[in-house]
């Protein structure tokens, strides 16, 4: 089945976060991921994922498009990476994560139902047999996500697979260009808040959001192997692979649309207005906006701004 779920591997950035207020799927994923050894790159691995470059007079602008969970041991932040991280005044991600109970409030005002509502309740029979088997085999009660929308139980859903198999979002690369930003005293901006993030989702019509949550739940098991293989392509600095694997059989053009298409548009106008002042930034996103048709570097053309691949 062809699902439109490889979009979503691209713009992760809050949902890790905003997963863990629902206490119960937080709880179950980290005990499913002691429970069993988590995945790690071999020591030998040469790892030189993709670095492009914009500059203008005395502005330079790294990006770098980053894997937002990753298993514990893979090398990446060296090399011409490392050093754009160096020689930078700042950092800018997709967002800046705030404290636990604004994070709540968050999710309450965005990702729940209004009171009275049920997810399940609201599911087609077929629908709902296929999400609560896959709530079973990931450890949850069926009513775990009773209280959510559509898309909210399906972006929890497909996640609690990756943590099961030994993808942390502490050890993604969003993570670790913020802490280590963080220990060099550097600057940290965001081009986006968690609010809009989670916003997007419910511009989705309901028919769409629960047409989603089905062939999550129907093609769960296969994430974490989807995703295996988009890392290897990151970490060999395939753009192109990994545009492919990420797009190429996408089946909703909306989703695509608002997720990437809208949002690399949005980046780029940003970068625009960022070079008409000085200074050195490292722009670090999810890879799919740096890979294929519609990406930050596609809207920079269009715009008359010339990228270059320098890893």
């Amino acid at each position: 089945m062809v699902t439109p779920m490889r979009p979503l591997f691209a713009a992760l950035a809050a949902f890790f976060t905003l997963l863990a207020p629902p206490a119960l799927a937080q709880d179950t994923a980290r005990a499913a991921t002691k429970a069993q050894p988590a995945t790690s790159a071999p020591a030998t691995a040469v790892v030189r994922p993709a670095l492009w470059k914009v500059s203008r007079g005395k502005t330079v602008i790294w990006l770098f498009g980053t894997v937002h969970a990753l298993p514990a041991g893979v090398p990446w932040l060296s090399g011409k990476v490392a050093a754009a991280l160096d020689h930078s005044d700042t950092l800018v991600t997709e967002i800046i994560e705030k404290d636990p109970a604004q994070m709540r409030a968050i999710l309450a005002k965005t990702a729940m139902l209004p009171a009275g509502q049920n997810l399940r309740d609201g599911l087609a029979p077929k629908g709902r047999a296929a999400f609560e088997k896959a709530m079973a085999a990931n450890g949850l009660p069926a009513a775990a996500f009773d209280q959510f929308r559509p898309w909210y139980a399906a972006v929890a859903l497909s996640t609690l697979p990756l943590l099961k198999s030994g993808y942390d979002p502490a050890n993604g690369a969003d993570a670790v260009l913020t802490a280590r930003a963080k220990e060099m005293g550097k600057r940290h901006e965001a081009l986006e808040t968690p609010e809009y993030q989670l916003g997007l989702f419910n511009q989705l019509p309901v028919r769409a959001q629960k047409r989603y949550l089905y062939e999550v739940a129907v093609d769960a098991d296969s994430i974490p192997g989807d995703l295996a293989k988009m890392i290897t392509q990151w970490k060999a600095g395939h753009a192109k692979e990994l545009a492919r694997l990420m797009n190429e059989d996408e089946s909703d053009p909306a989703l695509l649309k608002l997720l990437l298409i809208n949002r690399n548009r949005n980046w780029a106008r940003w970068i625009q207005a960022r070079l008409r002042r000085p200074g050195t930034v490292m722009i670090a996103v999810g890879a799919g906006h740096l890979a294929g048709k519609g990406s930050v570097q596609d809207q920079l053309r269009k715009l008359g701004i010339k990228v270059t691949r320098v890893q």
